[in-house]
């Protein structure tokens, strides 16, 4: 495979995940802006966690309002990784490869973005909730369409392998804003808001149901990080993304019989999660094992350009 289309088909992938993702963190900041704290700077600080999740801290100006977030994520033409920037990229990169997709993924992808005309820009913030819930709807379809209808060849294994570096990445900076930055000062570690916020990542992510069926017991932070670090059962979990990632890159290594930098990477990362325990990345520090998370997450997608897309 030509290494343009490889990239094409990679960003594909990572440009339908990341819409589905900023869709899901908008929606959960319309639920934490609804609830009541102490202190006049709650509204700031939560619309400043969502940017801080969307990785587009400081990206406009201060005070935060949920009109200027909302438009910069959902809709702005200056931010490359807002909603309608990212369907009509992943729109682009799908029609430069359009013979190596299905008609079925295709048709998703080009009905995603012509959608967003219909869409519109919704103003009132049912309107808004319900073009949320129709990107969510839009991007599952994506996804659908190509575990339905793809060949498991090299394209599928770009595809798959750009919407799990991006997945991992998106879980990682979600479980860092909620540990590191959201609970506002004079709230307490443990109370009703901090129980609210954790619930509320778990729906983010929708793992609500999967938490209780795993650990039966009412959310606890260190029990909700367990499950999005470690527990490779749960799909959004940094573990089993990196599963994942490992993988695609042998599949992609077999088929072209050759190793690299972007297998050993992965493969270093995987060895890291055996016999990793949630107490251990507590006491080292979980912000501290996000970072390095993250850093090494971009080192793999950096690793896999320099081997295949470029």
């Amino acid at each position: 495979m030509l290494a343009r289309t490889a990239d094409s088909l990679y960003w594909m992938g990572r440009y339908i995940e990341r819409a589905d993702f900023v869709a899901r963190i908008l929606e959960a900041t319309l639920r934490l802006a609804a609830i009541p704290t102490r202190g006049d700077g709650n509204a700031d600080a939560v619309w400043a966690s969502c940017l801080a999740s969307a990785a587009e801290a400081g990206a406009i100006p201060r005070p935060y309002t949920e009109r200027a977030v909302r438009e910069h994520l959902a809709f702005s033409p200056d931010n490359g990784s807002s909603i309608a920037c990212c369907l009509t990229r992943a729109r682009t990169n799908a029609r430069s490869v359009r013979t190596a997709l299905t008609v079925e993924l295709w048709e998703a992808v080009n009905g995603a973005w012509n959608g967003l005309a219909e869409q519109g820009r919704p103003t009132r913030r049912d309107d808004f909730a319900r073009f949320l819930e129709w990107v969510k709807t839009v991007t599952l379809s994506v996804e659908g369409a190509t575990s339905r209808t793809m060949l498991r060849n090299d394209g599928y294994c770009f595809l798959r392998l750009g919407a799990a570096v991006e997945r991992a990445d998106n879980t990682a900076r979600l479980l860092d804003v909620k540990y590191h930055l959201l609970l506002p000062e004079g709230e307490r570690v443990g109370g009703q808001l901090d129980y609210f916020q954790w619930t509320t990542l778990l729906r983010e992510v929708s793992a609500l149901t999967a938490y209780r069926w795993v650990y039966r017991d009412n959310v606890k932070p260190w029990l909700v990080a367990d499950l999005l670090v470690l527990n490779r059962q749960m799909p959004r979990s940094l573990a089993s993304c990196q599963s994942s990632i490992v993988r695609y890159l042998d599949r992609l290594a077999e088929d072209y019989g050759r190793r690299g930098a972007a297998q050993r990477i992965a493969a270093d990362r995987m060895r890291a999660f055996e016999g990793a325990g949630i107490d251990d990345i507590f006491q080292s520090g979980l912000h501290e094992y996000i970072q390095e998370f993250l850093a090494e997450n971009h080192r793999l997608g950096r690793a896999i350009t320099d081997q295949y897309l470029s």
